[in-house]
């Protein structure tokens, strides 16, 4: 019997585990684990991070010797399965990001478990999860944090480019070198895909603004304030079929097909941020736990991590679909762990 579980591995997770082992709960954190399912769907251990490039917008990392520090502060056999990259003066990574967090978890005496939970049950006594191979859990509180998953274009060429021009937040990556004064391309017609190119065009030379349909499915006042924004460019019934790139400069432009009888484009770029949605990976809760209508777990205490199953919390991206920052996610894990607490010291 454990006192509190924590399904997931991305700074939510990791977060709320800091907070929990110092609080003396010896929490086991279900970290999910590496195949080629969860390769193809976006839900690797480690979370969004892990496929995000250079991050400037968490705070106390400045641009420096960051290679140094990451080898002096992280175990060599988990240095080893981090990106490789050169010891130049940068920002840190995403996956170095939460590596170091994991390393703080663990540090506090956190236990990690590499598999996948499959189904849940929330109805009893004690709170019960499944793994992929059948290993039961129990314990007197759970902490989901398993994130969401980005929906891409499912094009070849653009797992290519992945962390090299191709990105699936503007926030996170819009203002890095490699995409400031440069053309860029947002993919998508719903409020996501506005608010991406609206930020973009405060770094990009051009933001071509592309969306299969002829009109957008965001709201109307979303879409009257882009004439204020003329560096943006949208192009209607167009669907991407190539992304092109090359193995030294990464992304460098993109083929578009129409749809509506146009003429096929094709655009020279730096970089392309994907902004058609994301899945909140909420699939092994089944009817245990109540769902918003955008299938982001619902809290129904306002600026409390409870759910509607007792003893039950939620942190990060799962529960999120306004913010979908890393510093965001972190302060919800570290929310969650509290309310833990004090639900295992009022019962």
């Amino acid at each position: 019997m454990e006192k509190i579980i924590i399904i997931g591995s991305g700074p939510a997770a990791w977060s709320a585990a800091i907070y929990a082992a110092r609080g003396s709960l010896s929490p086991l954190v279900i970290e999910g684990q590496y195949s080629e399912v969860n390769q193809t769907r976006g839900t690797l251990p480690m979370g969004q991070l892990t496929q995000t490039m250079e991050i400037e917008n968490y705070p106390g990392f400045p641009s420096g010797k960051i290679h140094d520090y990451i080898e002096s502060a992280i175990p060599t056999d988990r240095v080893a399965i981090l990106p490789p990259n050169e010891p130049e003066q940068r920002t840190i990574l995403g996956a170095e990001l939460v590596e170091l967090i994991r390393s703080q978890a663990v540090f506090f005496g956190t236990r990690v478990v590499s598999d996948e939970i499959i189904d849940v049950d929330f109805n009893g006594k004690t709170l019960k999860l499944v793994g992929i191979d059948g290993n039961l859990y129990e314990s007197q509180t759970v902490i989901i944090a398993t994130g969401a998953s980005v929906k891409y274009l499912g094009l070849k060429s653009e797992q290519l480019y992945k962390n090299r021009g191709v990105s699936a937040c503007a926030t996170c990556d819009g203002a890095l070198p490699r995409f400031r004064n440069n053309e860029v391309a947002v993919i998508g017609g719903g409020n996501t895909a506005l608010e991406e190119a609206i930020h973009l065009a405060n770094f990009a030379s051009k933001v071509h603004l592309i969306h299969r349909r002829d009109k957008f499915r965001a709201s109307q006042i979303l879409v009257n304030r882009l004439p204020e924004y003329p560096k943006i460019k949208v192009h209607f019934n167009y669907v991407p079929t190539e992304i092109l790139g090359t193995q030294e400069k990464g992304v460098t432009g993109i083929k578009l097909a129409g749809t509506a009888g146009n003429t096929d484009l094709e655009l020279p770029l730096a970089g392309i941020f994907v902004a058609i949605g994301h899945i909140p990976n909420t699939d092994f809760l089944k009817d245990n736990i109540e769902l918003n209508e955008d299938g982001t777990i619902k809290r129904p205490i306002p600026f409390c991590s409870n759910t509607s199953a007792k003893g039950v919390f939620v942190a990060g991206d799962v529960a999120d679909s306004r913010y979908r920052q890393a510093v965001v996610a972190a302060a919800g894990g570290c929310m969650a762990a509290l309310d833990a607490e004090k639900f295992l010291a009022e019962n």
